[in-house]
């Protein structure tokens, strides 16, 4: 059963010496190391820490928020690594899994998590149609504009086929018929 620490850094001005002193004097055997801001999803440390480690083991971070980028990231990743029996300590926030107050802890941050995803949810879903009453495109931008659909009709009128529509148009079939769709009309 290893002890494994993990340290991260936002930007390489930043030095990870504080948090790796603080893990070794924790009595890590081996320590990953990141210098990538916490929104980035690519870290190789942290990548290599979750593939090394076993049940048994246990990871230390100077911090629980080195783990991830958010709330909901960071308690991802200690559910996984709870999952396959890996115990975490957080060595300034006081989180130590292996007690059962470490582990309300962590139940009461997947909760947080959880009320922070909804929080943004609802955000977004109120932006969304903030910009809706405003007129504004919400959402992917459509491919066929309404001049094109316009000349869709009428080409469709005089008796062209969808597929010298399409061609003409520069616009796929499944395009076009959605379009026809959306507007009640018949392709």
């Amino acid at each position: 059963m290893a002890t494994v620490g993990y340290v991260r850094v936002s930007t390489g001005k930043q030095t990870t010496d504080q948090q790796r002193d603080a893990l070794i004097a924790a009595g890590c055997d081996r320590i990953f190391e990141d210098v990538a801001s916490g929104a980035r999803t690519d870290r190789p440390g942290l990548a290599a820490l979750l593939d090394y480690v076993r049940e048994g083991d246990t990871v230390v971070v100077w911090r629980l928020d080195r783990l991830g980028r958010s709330l909901s990231h960071v308690v991802r990743t200690a559910e996984e690594l709870h999952k396959r029996g890996v115990l975490i300590r957080g060595l300034n926030d006081g989180v130590d899994y292996s007690t059962p107050t470490g582990r309300m802890i962590a139940g009461i941050l997947a909760a947080l998590a959880e009320y922070e995803r909804s929080l943004i949810n609802e955000r977004a879903s109120a932006a969304r149609e903030a910009a809706r009453t405003r007129g504004k495109q919400v959402g992917r931008p459509r491919v066929i504009t309404p001049e094109q659909l316009r000349a869709a009709r009428q080409m469709r009128a005089a008796g062209e086929s969808m597929a010298t529509i399409c061609k003409t148009l520069g616009v796929k079939r499944a395009t076009l018929y959605k379009a026809f769709s959306e507007t009640g009309e018949a392709a």
